[in-house]
């Protein structure tokens, strides 16, 4: 396959709703979209680096950069390109996964098409459908709380997750539970809002018989984790520490979660995310698909992604009108409780024309 050239997109897009998180809040998705063309067929990926760097070191300017200036010219030099070789063509360059992850998916969506395979058998998908959870933002009150919750599990939902952070934690949590009751699937996640010495705070959440807390501690910090896991019954799920099948490897070893959350973007691509997934699988750890409000590109990869056999947890990976009115792509809708896989090669779909430019801030195209 030969690389012609490759569009980068900056694109923003207004969410329905403010979603606010512990580390901010968020009123529009600022995001990259890649295009690679070949001589065979065209491609698209998806950054998933936010606006400012505070969920991860990285962000929309500097994937850009990145990408421009040192990753491109990088895989210029490597002969008949694919996604497999996007990896090792650009591990000299520290970090950025996300970036790399933006390429690799482009890159591997045009082989993929080219070869007429949908993405989710390329994986080892052994599901059409995929349970849908719904990640739920820190709220101004308990009531405004209530009434989110009690919506999404009307739209059919089947997994609930609340956004904590201290003084948002055990109180909201209360709430939810003697509202909905036990049998709602119900987690938390902190995205490293607390500390080694808030273990026995976190003990609090024992009571409310929840799924997991999700990444508590600092992202380095697999050491506390290993320790608050034997300070607490709730299984401790990782995140933002699962940056590769290496890293989920370590993290297991150390006793540091029981559960692991994968982002492809986190972990430079969908080819490592499969790795940790195996990772995971071969030490009967559950995985399950995270979300990092992705358009409909984004979220078509993460459905096929989620349908692999050890993904027995239901996801992020809510309906497009979770967050957007309008999707780029024809939206993701949620029936009985799930999602359908795509079935189109590649991705299996295509951003229109009409809403590209709608929510295009620019647009750059670099030559190969």
């Amino acid at each position: 396959m030969k690389l012609s050239g490759i569009e980068l997109r900056v694109i923003e897009m207004p969410l329905v709703s403010p979603f606010r998180t512990s580390f901010g809040v968020a009123t529009a998705r600022e995001a990259l979209l890649v295009r690679a063309v070949t001589d065979e067929a065209e491609g698209w990926g998806e950054g998933v680096a936010m606006a400012d760097p505070l969920y991860s070191s990285e962000y929309v300017e500097a994937s850009v950069d990145v990408i421009t200036r040192f990753l491109l010219p990088a895989l210029a030099q490597v002969p008949d390109l694919d996604a497999a070789k996007v990896a090792p063509a650009l591990a000299k360059f520290k970090g950025h996964r996300m970036s790399k992850a933006a390429l690799e998916l482009a890159i591997l969506d045009a082989e993929l098409r080219a070869r007429g395979v949908p993405l989710s058998r390329e994986l080892g998908a052994v599901r059409t459908q995929v349970d849908c959870g719904v990640s739920v933002g820190i709220m101004d009150s308990i009531p405004e709380l209530l009434d989110a919750v009690g919506g999404y599990l009307d739209e059919g939902y089947v997994r609930i997750k609340l956004k904590i952070e201290p003084g948002w934690d055990i109180e909201p949590v209360r709430a939810v539970r003697e509202r909905f009751g036990d049998e709602v699937l119900l987690q938390v996640d902190a995205n490293t809002a607390y500390h080694r010495g808030d273990a026995g705070h976190l003990a609090r959440l024992d009571p409310f018989d929840l799924l997991l807390i999700e990444q508590p501690l600092d992202e380095e910090d697999l050491l506390g984790h290993a320790q608050l896991a034997k300070a607490v019954r709730t299984p401790i799920c990782l995140d933002e520490s699962i940056v590769s099948a290496r890293a989920a490897a370590d993290a297991i070893a150390l006793g540091a979660c029981s559960i692991v959350n994968i982002k492809p973007g986190r972990v430079g691509g969908y080819l490592e995310a499969r790795r940790i997934h195996d990772v995971c699988a071969a030490n009967d750890i559950p995985v399950w698909c995270g979300g990092m409000l992705e358009t409909g590109i984004g979220r078509a990869a993460n459905v096929a992604l989620a349908a692999l056999p050890g993904f027995t947890l239901p996801g992020d990976t809510s309906g497009s009108d979770r967050y957007y009115r309008h999707d780029i792509t024809d939206p993701f809708v949620i029936e009985n409780g799930t999602l359908t896989v795509p079935t189109g090669p590649g991705i299996g779909v295509t951003p229109t024309a009409e809403a590209l430019e709608e929510v295009t801030v620019r647009t750059e195209w670099i030559t190969f």
